[in-house]
């Protein structure tokens, strides 16, 4: 077994996973907060689209997409963030993103060269880390925390990582913080791009769920050249179990990640594609399911501030990232709430306490049970 991969934890889904099993067993009513994966049904029309995409005859998809979602995506990009991108060129169909972000490294990072390097922010989705090892890629996790606004700010990257930097990975809005990122700091990265030449990748799954503040914006508004957004209709469309989503950009990239991607045969059943070609034109669907997350987030906001607990960012996104009490470990107040059938991520789940970080100190609720779950969660929840 590769070394640098032995050494990875556990993945931390697996580990909520095998909690709420554990509760489960012994009898518990859970309310799972834990991983990001909505109890919603997936929309009406949505459905339908599904049904209505079976062929008689299942064979293998485009690779790239379909043209017709192609375009879809195409259309999307121009509405809601007035980009323009060529669909036949600039755009491919993913399964979801965390696929996509996996391979990324193992596309753009050549080992050993002096350009390799993968750089990302911590606390992060760990796929970043996962597939850089994967790739055989070295790693630089720049530290976010409450002193920066969990803010990646380019500035503070030494200058020797960002030229031995191969793919940087942006998130906003930020998992597992709800953090976005200023323009100002959109524009910087993509200067010091056109200067050191790496890959600009910035993991936009999130980017339609905003409940307070402007819209977040899209990497592709500031550059596209060495660019690359990842898309997914996981929580925007409720299509976590049919993983769809797309990368969009520059026209090299997106070329060359083609041509790699032909060698697995990843792309998604064309009866998904054709309900993501309906899910990336309609935005009603997406407005109720953006409403349904606000309200649970208020509830669960009144909770945290019934109960004396900070919530921090936390604007957009899937998520509620809270701070718990003080001379307590987020580890201990996880199982705490375990204790009563809650069920929370630690925060040190996403990337150890280092020096600027302090993961330990938060918890991460996903606006997961249904507002009246909420509501007897709430209940429940220790004083």
């Amino acid at each position: 077994m590769n070394d640098r991969l032995r050494k990875l934890p556990t993945y931390p889904m697996e580990q909520l996973a095998a909690w709420k099993r554990q509760l489960e067993a012994a009898g518990r009513r859970v309310f799972d907060f834990g991983t990001g994966d909505p109890r919603e049904p997936t929309p009406a029309i949505l459905q339908q689209a599904l049904r209505d995409g079976l062929a008689p005859v299942s064979q293998y998809p485009p690779t790239g997409g379909t043209p017709a979602l192609r375009a879809a995506v195409a259309g999307y990009l121009q509405r809601r963030f007035q980009v323009k991108v060529d669909a036949d060129t600039e755009v491919l169909a993913t399964l979801g993103s965390k696929e996509c972000l996996f391979h990324l490294p193992m596309t753009f990072v050549q080992v050993p060269s002096d350009k390799d390097l993968v750089l990302y922010g911590e606390p992060a989705y760990p796929v970043y880390e996962i597939g850089a090892l994967f790739a055989e890629a070295w790693t630089y996790a720049m530290q976010l925390g409450l002193s920066n606004g969990y803010a990646m700010d380019p500035d503070l990257v030494p200058e020797a990582v960002l030229r031995r930097a191969a793919v940087v990975f942006l998130n906003y809005p930020h998992n597992p913080t709800g953090f976005c990122l200023p323009d100002a700091l959109f524009r910087r990265w993509v200067e010091l791009r056109e200067e050191y030449g790496f890959v600009l990748v910035s993991d936009e799954c999130y980017v339609d769920l905003c409940y307070e503040g402007e819209r977040p914006k899209s990497l592709l508004q500031f550059g596209k050249k060495g660019c690359l957004a990842v898309h997914s209709l996981s929580k925007r469309s409720g299509m976590t179990g049919y993983r769809s989503g797309f990368v969009a950009g520059d026209a090299e990239l997106i070329a060359t990640y083609r041509r790699f991607r032909a060698s697995m045969g990843t792309a998604p059943q064309e009866f998904v594609q054709a309900a993501a070609t309906l899910a990336w034109t309609d935005t009603g669907h997406v407005e109720q399911r953006l409403q349904v997350f606000a309200d649970k987030r208020r509830i669960l906001l009144e909770l945290c501030r019934q109960r004396g607990l900070k919530v921090h960012g936390s604007t957009a996104g899937l998520y509620l990232w809270v701070e718990v009490p003080s001379g307590v470990r987020d580890v201990d107040y996880a199982a705490r709430l375990r204790e009563v059938g809650i069920l929370v991520a630690p925060g040190s789940f996403f990337g150890p306490s280092r020096e600027g970080g302090g993961q330990d100190r938060f918890v991460r609720l996903a606006l997961v049970p249904t507002a009246d779950e909420c509501r007897a969660a709430a209940a429940a929840w220790p004083k």
